[in-house]
């Protein structure tokens, strides 16, 4: 890489990772609002929400790289153009290749990352989502225990709590358990959730326990502590249900009876794979099409609007394309083929405008107008 490249380079590389970063703060933003039902309504710790938050960030990621690509070439590109620096760069001899050789690098970098996130980061981040938030749904904390309410769990079980600490402890609780031959009550000062040797246990402080049984007999004992089993209420046989995205590359292409069961249809998990494969090709799309809007054309004092705007909106038409060929593939598989053919024809097709703009227009001869011309002169 010259000297020049590498200028080039770090006034392209700057605005793109700029861009991204922007893009990827308001898209956590956006999850970490979505993540706060978590704690209103499921009684869990901000760091679970955190964790949430950030594991569903490699999924935005691979759809924010091809943006901020877009985004933040346009941005560096137009300032070169508006200071002339390209025009410099030009006059030194640089040829046009040579010139956007660092875009294209940045460029192959993105579709890079991208892959890895598309076959290795975002399933193995939503399969770690998907497991948080049926822990969270099966969490018995959750499930039993609502500040101020009378909560009514499996077989006869309801709980009550006046109050809810932050580090979990909780104050003045009440539970109560109905039988077929009788009913037992326990109230304690403070109780916390826990396990003992795996199973779940709600462990009671300074509290008290009544039965009372069918004979009319009350039977009462005061207690300093006193471990609740609870596993006969966390009886959760449901197992994990995970979604095409949920899956590993191998998981799609390669799908076994039990994941065809759960999972999806085999054409919909081969279209999830080639999109995996497919979608990186969007950020070659996105850099070729900024090049294309900004270098692609002659100078212009007035700016690049239109042609910025053409740009965008054109790179917007393909990706929702893209979007739409992916569901259509769930089921015509031979649709897939598309998936790859839309973002190379258009690299292609970008890339081919923006070096025939080199090739100086001939001006279009009319030999009868010539003559007429030529005639009257």
């Amino acid at each position: 890489m010259t000297l020049i490249q590498g200028y080039l380079f770090r006034q392209i590389a700057r605005p793109v990772v700029g861009a991204c970063a922007a893009l990827a703060g308001i898209g956590i933003l956006s999850q970490s609002l979505e993540q706060l039902e978590v704690i209103v309504e499921r009684g869990q710790s901000v760091w679970v929400m955190v964790k949430l938050t950030l594991l569903a960030v490699p999924q935005l990621l691979a759809v924010i790289i091809p943006i901020g690509l877009f985004v933040g070439a346009l941005m560096a590109l137009t300032r070169l153009q508006r200071e002339q620096e390209l025009t410099a760069v030009f006059a030194s001899g640089v040829t046009r290749w040579s010139a956007i050789r660092p875009a294209i690098r940045i460029a192959a970098g993105a579709t890079v990352l991208t892959l890895l996130i598309t076959t290795v980061g975002q399933p193995w981040a939503l399969r770690q989502a998907r497991a948080e938030t049926f822990a969270i749904r099966t969490d018995l904390a959750a499930l039993l225990v609502e500040e101020g309410r009378f909560v009514q769990g499996p077989d006869g079980l309801t709980v009550y709590v006046q109050q809810i600490e932050q580090n979990g402890l909780l104050k003045n609780l009440f539970v109560y358990v109905k039988g077929d031959n009788d009913a037992t009550s326990w109230d304690a000062a403070e109780a916390r959730f826990g396990r003992v040797d795996g199973e779940p246990v709600l462990t009671m402080l300074k509290g008290s326990w009544q039965r009372f049984s069918s004979r009319g007999v009350l039977e009462q004992l005061s207690f300093g502590r006193y471990d609740f089993p609870l596993g006969a209420y966390s009886d959760v046989t449901e197992p994990i249900r995970y979604k095409p995205s949920d899956l590993y590359l191998p998981q799609l292409l390669n799908p076994s009876p039990q994941d065809l069961n759960r999972v999806g249809s085999p054409g919909e998990l081969a279209a999830e794979a080639h999109s995996r494969l497919s979608a990186p090709l969007y950020a070659l799309v996105a850099m070729a099409m900024a090049l294309n809007a900004i270098v692609g054309g002659a100078y212009n004092r007035t700016g690049y609007s239109w042609r910025i705007g053409k740009a965008a909106a054109a790179f917007l038409l393909i990706r929702i394309a893209g979007y739409g060929i992916v569901s259509a593939s769930a089921w015509n598989g031979w649709l897939n083929v598309l998936q790859y053919l839309l973002p190379i024809a258009a690299t292609v097709i970008a890339l081919r405008l923006l070096f025939r703009a080199l090739k100086p227009r001939r001006r279009r001869r009319w030999p009868a107008y010539e003559r007429l011309k030529a005639r009257f002169a």
